[in-house]
């Protein structure tokens, strides 16, 4: 990095990444470097992500920024969970619920009770003990403050929210806090003729953009880190082989549900994120096995309202960058690699991207000790989401359709094998360090798509069948009690951050 006097850090694009990058080191990092963002107004954003994870949380209050005028600024929403429907069973869902499932007993997790249960006959389904899925079915929302001493589980919860007026929220406090925004289409770049590194970026109108830190924001094509520095790609179309999304919004319908969906379709699935102003719908296939016509087709045929825009085609290729930081550069964002969106991580990626820099960013010269470490972590967090992804599409059980059976028959990477293999047979879930997706999402995804394990532990059987019944009752009648004293989630929205009134469909 030359020059460390000045401290310059360039960010190439705006968009959701772009701007979440901009206001998160504007917010922590000015006081030690000036931040400028190029973007040009003639080139569109993708804003793949509308629903996030809880995570996103941790995002907005390390910012500061406030919930209430986050939500009416972007016609947020709230989510407890993801329902994938037809995926295990083609007439059958389940949820992925953001909470505990079931409650602690002594030294093992709940759900070698449940199987134990299961075995007996007086088990419900898997979300009768969730509150998250309650809630749910109950169509119910609230801030859950639970005290210290409470036997009562936390009430984790994430956001639905258009993610092009989040971009625009980001702007305005970025810029608040002396980010500067550089309109113009980036038609060259500049590098050091010594180090390699790039020393600025030239703009259509021959202005240049100098700087010490460049962020790679600009999307799929990577302007910097691939084009300019060929960082290479990891391709992950052998496992994940959707490389299309058909997108459209319509209309709002009530009731407003606090829950992403997920509907298995015939070459993929489709989403439908409700929104306080209207709901955000989309079709991801394999292009190989439906043509875009069908794929439009049938998502206009499946809204919930009526389509307030024409549909957009979204072309992509699932992989990461063999390398997200090289010499000064720095990809975040689709820039970085690309996960669809089944559990909606696009968002969070973005945020651990940024949460590294800025953990990472030396006061003096960078290191490639410093790029090691950012591009390892960077890699294995990827690769452990991508098989968690992996794993709807493989323990599908939709048999007799050409895409869904070779998913299910293909060869897996090994680590997420050894967990299928693990849970089945012992119902054992044992993540890897610093894994996003815990054993509670372990569980909900395979027991929700059929894989049930053949036994469990021993010390599940110490626990008399009448004890454990009680257990079991008890469980579900508390929280079906918390549930009924929640307000009904629609209700809620309106009262704490209704969305503004401009951004409400005529």
């Amino acid at each position: 990095m030359s020059n460390l006097a000045a401290r310059r850090i360039v960010i190439v694009g705006g968009g959701t990444a772009g701007w979440m990058t901009a206001a998160a080191l504007g917010r922590l990092l000015a006081a030690e470097w000036s931040i400028k963002l190029v973007e040009s107004d003639e080139i569109g954003t993708i804003g793949v992500g509308e629903a996030t994870i809880p995570s996103i949380n941790m995002f907005n209050e390390a910012l500061g920024i406030d919930e209430a005028e986050f939500l009416s600024a972007t016609g947020g929403t709230y989510k407890l969970g993801i329902a994938f429907e037809g995926w295990g069973h083609p007439e059958r869902g389940y949820v992925h619920a953001f909470g505990l499932v079931g409650s602690a007993l002594g030294v093992i997790p709940f759900h070698h009770y449940w199987l134990r249960g299961l075995k007996l006959g007086i088990s419900k389904p898997l979300g009768h003990y969730v509150l998250h899925t309650l809630a749910i079915a109950a169509n119910r929302f609230d801030h859950v403050r639970v005290p210290a001493n409470s036997a009562l589980p936390p009430m984790p919860y994430a956001f639905h929210f258009d993610a092009s007026l989040y971009a625009k929220f980001l702007r305005g406090f970025a810029e608040a806090r002396g980010v500067v925004r550089q309109e113009g289409k980036i038609v060259a770049v500049e590098r050091n003729g010594e180090s390699g590194d790039i020393d600025a970026v030239v703009l259509a109108d021959g202005s240049r953009v100098a700087g010490d830190l460049f962020v790679d924001c600009s999307g799929f094509r990577g302007l910097l880190i691939e084009q300019e520095l060929e960082a290479g790609f990891e391709d992950w179309t052998q496992w994940l082989q959707c490389d299309r999304a058909i997108a459209v919004p319509c209309a709002r319908v009530d009731p407003l549900i606090p829950l992403t969906r997920s509907i298995a379709r015939k070459a993929g699935w489709q989403w439908r994120i409700p929104l306080q102003h209207r709901i955000g719908n989309g079709y991801v296939f394999k292009s190989s096995e439906i043509s875009e016509d069908e794929a439009a087709a049938t998502l206009l045929a499946n809204l919930a309202g009526k389509a307030l825009a024409e549909p957009r085609t979204i072309r992509f290729k699932t992989g990461r960058r063999s390398k997200t930081w090289v010499r000064n550069v720095v990809a975040i964002g689709l820039s970085s690699g690309f996960i669809e969106p089944l559990e909606s991580t696009s968002i969070h990626l973005i945020q651990t991207g940024i949460t590294r820099l800025i953990e990472l960013l030396p006061a003096g010269e960078i290191t490639d000790a410093t790029r090691d470490d950012y591009n390892a972590r960077s890699a294995f967090e990827m690769e452990r989401i991508r098989d968690f992804i992996i794993l709807h599409y493989h323990a599908n059980g939709r048999v007799g359709e050409p895409f869904w059976d070779g998913l299910r028959t293909m060869e897996v990477p090994e680590p997420l094998q050894h967990k299928i293999d693990l849970f089945r047979s012992t119902a054992r879930v044992v993540p890897s360090f610093d894994e996003l997706f815990d054993t509670r999402a372990w569980i909900h995804v395979m027991i929700g798509q059929d894989i049930i394990p053949e036994s469990y532990h021993p010390i599940a059987d110490q626990l008399p069948e009448e004890r454990l019944r009680e257990f079991l009752d008890g469980l579900e009648r508390a929280h079906m009690q918390q549930v009924a004293q929640m307000p009904e989630h629609g209700e809620f929205v309106a009262r704490f951050g209704p969305v503004k009134r401009e951004l409400i469909p005529a």
